[in-house]
């Protein structure tokens, strides 16, 4: 689903990533863990298409079969619309528009019609439990109906692969075992590929796979 091959990111003289190599199967859950600064989400932000590595012999990013670093910005930005998702520790729910709203904006920038789209979101916040929360605005949610809003959002494009980067990182403890447990359930119902950059050790120990980084590289 995903294979990296030297990927290194240079910010002027602060070399952060120094030669990632790295292959993840579909329907795996893999976590990334490491202290900070070890370079985590800059690396996620490179396998989500967000950000771009350096230029280096050697360097490639096949996700889903594409090559992404051949592709021009408009293509890219239609590939990221439609086969990954994002969930990050603040769910970055626009406030203005309610929860089914806010699930549905990533269908409308694909073009899918209103009527198709806001029944995917519905099905998918009552999966989640939000059901009776879908017309309310994130300042009347919890935290934890926030995050699960966003992963309604994630989901909604059916995106083959799930970037979050500390997603239970603003979560109480219930709420993050819940967030955590979802993953795999959704793993399990609809086959996505997750890759997780977390500090929370449970969760990073749940994964299929744990991958640890330091200065620059996966141990």
């Amino acid at each position: 689903m995903i294979q990296a091959n030297n990927i290194q990111k240079h910010y002027d003289q602060l070399h952060v990533l120094k030669g990632v190599n790295l292959h993840i199967k579909k329907g795996e859950i893999v976590s990334i863990v490491g202290a900070s600064g070890a370079g985590k989400t800059t690396l996620l932000q490179i396998l989500g298409t967000l950000d771009k590595p350096s230029k280096e012999n050697g360097t490639a990013l096949q996700i889903n079969g594409e090559e992404i670093l051949n592709m021009d910005d408009k293509h890219l930005s239609k590939f990221r619309n439609t086969n990954l998702g994002f969930i990050f520790q603040f769910h970055q729910l626009l406030p203005e528009f309610t929860a089914l709203e806010n699930v549905c904006i990533p269908a409308f920038i694909a073009g899918k019609s209103k009527a198709e789209t806001e029944t995917e979101a519905k099905r998918l916040l009552e999966y989640l439990g939000l059901s009776h929360r879908i017309n309310h605005k994130p300042n009347e949610l919890s935290g934890g109906e926030q995050q699960r809003v966003a992963v309604a959002r994630a989901l909604i494009n059916k995106p083959a692969v799930i970037f979050a980067d500390e997603p239970s990182g603003n979560l109480d403890t219930a709420s993050a075992e819940n967030l955590h447990k979802l993953f795999f359930q959704l793993r399990d119902e609809f086959g996505q590929t997750f890759v997780i950059v977390t500090h929370n050790e449970e969760l990073a120990d749940m994964a299929d796979r744990k991958l640890v980084m330091s200065d620059g590289q996966i141990l």
